[in-house]
């Protein structure tokens, strides 16, 4: 009955947030489009769904990234909160890849477009490409950094799956440093496949920057680490 009343609740706060959020952050923007009050927003947004789902967030790591410069942020994907979670977590501006679907649903999309989340038509395939890259130009450009999961999808069984080299191209493509962040919990908190919100513990662990020019080697890196640290914190848990 609990989680019942927790997914009820998580749904209704989290939609309410998601249209204020939309709003707020179209009317900020049309009147001062670099206010910092959008990454606020922002925050408030994605902390809304977690105090709403009962996920109580611990992060270690925050003093690896630095103010002021773009980074990939590459993490392991296990439930529909890892977007939250790592909004709320990572501690400069960061903008995320969302798939074309998305971008259709009314003040949501045009909020998404506006604060600089990057499109995604994965039907596109090599036109895709140069999409993204004339999107992340302008992330970039704002000094904001990019989250992506480079598994592809969310995890249905909990085990972290290999990482696809997109997002290393993105990286090496721009010269920006990947980042590895490991979540850990989302996927008791909300499974995938899964309406019922259970919330609990949830943590982020987000390890020093990767740079490099082969997009091969930085994959390779960077799921060594985030595999390791998976193992040290179910170790943790266990």
């Amino acid at each position: 009955m609990l989680t019942l009343f927790r997914t009820l609740l998580t749904l209704v706060i989290g939609v309410v947030a998601t249209l204020i959020g939309a709003v707020l952050a179209l009317a900020v923007i049309r009147f001062r489009p670099d206010s910092r009050l959008i990454e606020r927003i922002i925050a408030w947004w994605a902390r809304s769904w977690l105090v709403a789902s009962g996920t109580r967030l611990e992060v270690r790591g925050r003093e690896n990234v630095e103010p002021g410069r773009s980074y990939v942020f590459v993490a392991n994907h296990l439930s529909a909160l890892d977007i939250m979670v790592c909004l709320a977590a990572i501690p400069v501006p960061v903008r995320y890849l969302a798939k074309k679907e998305l971008f259709r649903i009314p003040i949501f999309a045009q909020a998404m477009r506006a604060v600089g989340i990057v499109e995604v038509d994965r039907a596109a395939r090599g036109a895709a490409m140069e999409s993204i890259n004339r999107q992340i130009e302008g992330v970039i450009a704002r000094g904001h950094s990019l989250i992506v999961y480079p598994e592809g999808t969310r995890s249905r069984d909990g085990r972290m799956r290999p990482f696809k080299k997109g997002a290393f191209t993105i990286a090496a493509a721009n010269r920006m440093p990947v980042v590895p962040v490991t979540v850990w919990g989302t996927y008791r908190a909300w499974p995938p496949d899964s309406l019922l919100i259970r919330g609990g513990d949830v943590e982020v662990v987000i390890d020093p920057p990767i740079s490099g020019t082969d997009p091969e080697e930085l994959r390779i890196r960077a799921e060594e680490v985030i595999s390791k640290r998976l193992a040290e914190l179910s170790s943790d848990q266990s």
